[in-house]
Formats: C-alpha cells, structure tokens, sequence
C-alpha cells in the first residue's frame, strides 16, 4: 500500500476512535498564518521567500488528537518538480505521566500533490515526545524515504528546545535540532533556533532568528536554491498566526 493512503487510513482511525472515545468535551480550532520564510528544520522550504500556511486541528478529552496543515512551498519546483503545496496530516495521543511529564507519541505524513519527481518526497514519520515543565524532546523517525533522499528510510530528527514564559503574552523559544539523513550522511546537518512570540487577541506574534550547519568544506553549502543561495543561512524570520 502507498504511504498517502496508509497514513490517511491511521489519522482517520485516530480522529474516528477520538469522536467516540469522547464525552463532548472535544475541542476543534482552525488557524491561518503568514511568514516571510517558511524554514522547516531549519532549511527553507519557499526558497527564502514568503509562505502562507492553514490547518485545523481537533483535541479531545481522551488525549486523542488529529489535524491536518498546508502550506506554500518552492522547494519541490526547484528539484525540477510541480508541487507548490505540502499538504501534512496528523494523529497521536497525548498523556499525562507522574511529576509533570507530559508524553506525546503519533504519527505526521508530508504530501506534495502532483510532485512528478523521480524519487517521491512524500514522507511518513512517527514521533515520540516529552516535555516537563520549559524543557521539552522530541525524536521524528522516518518509516519512508526522506523528503525525496534516496535510499533514505530510518532517517532521525531529534529536537531540544525550552519555551520561557516572559508575562503579559510574551514566550521565548530557544531550540536545536539535528537531522540525521540516512544513507546520505553529506545532507546531515544540524540546527538552531531563537524565536520570541507575542499572543494577542487570537493571534500569535513571532520573530526567529534560525540558522542551519549546511556548508562543507570549501564554505559551499549542500542545501542552495537555483540561484546558488544557501537555504540554511542565518535569518531573521517574521510571521503571524490566527488560531479561531
């Protein structure tokens, strides 16, 4: 079987047994969102450029959850592909462990519509997470092909990041990741993220400073867009997000 409609089939089973395993006290919210560089990982997915993102989302009392979210992508084009949309959905279950840990396990398919790439990018990863108190981890493992990497199934992405509550909305976010690229270990590489968010009225303010380890040894870098710009440089990225 394909893994887009493996993956379908499981989010929906979630979100089925989520409804029904419910006692009314589910929880359904939408939200839109803009960014001036849509950096996934700390690569560019819309080679530098503006991206504008959706989702919906459903939450319930059980601990279930499903969603689904998409976004303006360039990143397949410039492979030599169609896609300009990454469409991803999503199930898992959230629990409550003993001293505040809070586990998070599920399952996040990444579909690029039309892709027409000789190597599918289509990618199918579970994850596992924990968080207690600011501090939180996360491990993604692919049970595909990675993001259109050949021979890359059992690719890893671990994730450390801490989320400080500065009063009156304010959050401070700082994270690093490494992304590990199986069977391909020269498009490994790892990254960093310092990001400040402001909530306000439904919307979420933010402004990230990102950076990817991408370059090699003569300073060229192994993630570029067809004008030769490195898609992990440093930046300063802006967004917004309506959550309703």
């Amino acid at each position: 079987m394909k893994p887009i409609p493996t993956a379908f089939a499981i989010a929906a089973l979630i979100l089925g047994t989520a409804c029904q395993a419910d006692d009314g006290a589910s929880s359904f919210s939408f939200n839109a969102s803009a960014t001036t560089d849509y950096r996934y990982r700390g690569i560019s997915q819309s080679r530098l450029g503006p991206a504008l993102q959706g989702g919906a989302d459903l939450s319930t009392a059980t601990g279930l959850y499903a969603g689904a979210w998409a976004s303006t992508i360039q990143w397949i084009r410039d492979a030599g592909g169609d896609a300009s949309i990454e469409l991803d959905v999503y199930g898992g279950y959230k629990a409550a462990l003993p001293h505040g840990v809070t586990l998070d396990v599920g399952l996040l398919h990444y579909h690029y519509p039309s892709h027409h790439l000789a190597v599918s990018p289509d990618t199918t990863e579970i994850y596992a997470g924990a968080s207690l108190g600011v501090l939180s981890l996360k491990y993604s493992h692919a049970v595909t092909n990675l993001f259109g990497f050949a021979d890359s199934r059992n690719s890893g992405y671990l994730d450390l990041g801490l989320a400080f509550d500065l009063g009156d909305g304010w959050t401070l976010n700082p994270r690093v990741g490494h992304q590990d690229v199986a069977g391909n270990d020269l498009y490994s590489y790892s990254d960093l993220a310092v990001g400040v968010a402001k909530a306000l009225n439904g919307w979420a303010l933010n402004a990230t400073l990102v950076y990817a380890d991408t370059e090699r040894l003569g300073g060229t870098s192994v993630y570029v867009s067809p004008g030769g710009k490195d898609l992990g440089g440093a930046a300063l990225t802006l967004g917004a997000r309506l959550t309703f």
